[in-house]
């Protein structure tokens, strides 16, 4: 007599996908990872890559890879079209069929959101994927080229002003690295240009940047923002974005580059578990981080919603998407094995973000840090979390490198086929 073994499919191979998909190696279970990328991506490092600090491979490791030991784990290239709760089946956009499964974890995260203002998306992109990173290094990288090519001197001005919207970590970090590169890596790369004199704009619409800090190390980030020399604007919100710059109220802002870091939207196929969702469309999952009404079903990472408290959600970081993962594929095995589910209690083990050389900002066991201190926090639990020893390697060595010299090295412009100026629409070549 032969039994068939529990089938579990896990659509997402990031932070809570790859932790869950671990917690069955031993198991007598058949797992099913699908992912739309064949890697996994280190997204806490993936401003790094938007401002030419890393190589996409110093951040990323093929999924098959790290799973190549787990015999029980089949991993699948494809893009999800839909999932059908009742019948207990997950369609692919490019495969013929269903795959069933009887348990299932959706972990497809999130997408920048633009607050009913998708039409900005092709004027300042988001930082999600590494698609996302390669295009904003692209426009980045050439608004100089532009520049170098100018002859009015306020066109070349506006080619070498940035502005970023959104005052959280990535926005931070993003206005942080840009400034320091701008100022010190690019400095003598270019003849008819002084890259020190590039504009860096941080807007953020509430009161001050990194709000889920506490108030005195929002204030010394913006403080170490300022000291060099971004200019940081709160309670300021945008209007408008097009192909020259951005209106911040009424005041417009010509850039070579508008980049955004303001919101989140969960993946569509929340929509598809047929249960609540919050205002940013995650799923208000329940206490075991199950779907409600289907107990078979988890969610974890970005796209659950998970209470912490009275009027407290868990943060979306990587550190929470690694603990709801393994808490999915626990409970999944409680079901099997016939035991009841758990809650999931989230343990915070601090929040970091970097503003710049030996400049950061940290919450750590309770305790506060800022500065150098905090910046070598950052960087040791950064490289720890890195998957793969090569990634760890490469990246320490890139980091050493460019704290030494200053220089960024994979300034890459690729797909440039588009050199037409963002500010003017058309080249200008200065005479020598």
């Amino acid at each position: 007599m032969t039994t068939t073994r529990p089938h579990i499919v896990i659509l997402g191979g990031g932070f809570a996908g790859l932790a869950a998909a671990r917690e069955f190696r031993e198991a007598a279970v058949d797992v099913t990872l699908i992912d739309r990328t064949n890697h996994h991506l280190f997204q806490p490092l993936l401003y790094q890559v938007a401002t030419a600090s890393l190589a996409p491979s110093d951040i990323t490791v093929p999924i098959r890879w790290v799973l190549r030991d787990q015999r029980n784990v089949t991993v699948l290239l494809g893009s999800v079209l839909s999932i059908d709760v009742a019948r207990k089946e997950v369609n692919l956009s490019d495969a013929v069929g269903a795959i069933r499964y009887d348990y299932l974890l959706v972990a497809t995260g999130s997408r920048h959101a633009y607050f009913g203002n998708d039409q900005w998306e092709r004027h300042a992109p988001g930082l999600k994927s590494l698609e996302d990173a390669l295009e904003i290094r692209r426009r980045f990288l050439i608004a100089f080229e532009h520049a170098e090519r100018a002859v009015n001197p306020v066109e070349r001005d506006a080619l070498m002003t940035f502005v970023i919207v959104g005052g959280g970590p990535t926005g931070v970090e993003l206005a942080g690295t840009i400034t320091e590169i701008a100022h010190k890596a690019l400095q003598r790369d270019f003849r008819r240009i002084d890259t020190s004199k590039t504009r860096v704009i941080l807007v953020e619409g509430g009161p001050r940047v990194l709000p889920g800090f506490p108030e005195s190390l929002s204030e010394r980030a913006a403080r170490d923002l300022e000291h060099l020399d971004v200019e940081v604007r709160t309670n300021s919100i945008v209007t408008k974005i097009d192909d020259h710059g951005v209106y911040i109220g009424d005041d417009f802002i010509a850039s070579g580059g508008v980049f955004w870091a303001a919101g989140n939207q969960a993946s569509p196929l929340a929509a598809d578990l047929r249960c609540p969702l919050d205002r940013a469309g995650r799923v208000l999952v329940e206490h075991d981080l199950s779907v409600p009404g289907h107990p078979e079903v988890f969610v974890a990472g970005d796209l659950a919603a998970v209470r912490r408290g009275e009027n407290e959600w868990v943060p979306g970081v990587a550190p929470a998407a690694n603990q709801e993962g393994t808490h999915a594929g626990r409970q999944i095995l409680r079901l099997i094995r016939g035991y009841q589910t758990e809650t999931f209690r989230y343990f915070n083990k601090g929040d970091l973000a970097t503003i710049g050389r030996n400049r950061a900002v940290a919450v750590f066991a309770g305790l506060k840090f800022a500065g150098y201190p905090a910046w070598l926090l950052w960087a040791f639990v950064h490289i720890m979390y890195l998957v793969g020893f090569r990634n760890r390697i490469t990246v320490l060595v890139q980091w050493g490198y460019a704290w030494a010299t200053y220089q960024r090295g994979a300034r890459l412009i690729t797909e440039a086929e588009n050199l037409a100026s963002p500010v003017t629409g058309e080249w200008e070549i200065p005479r020598p």
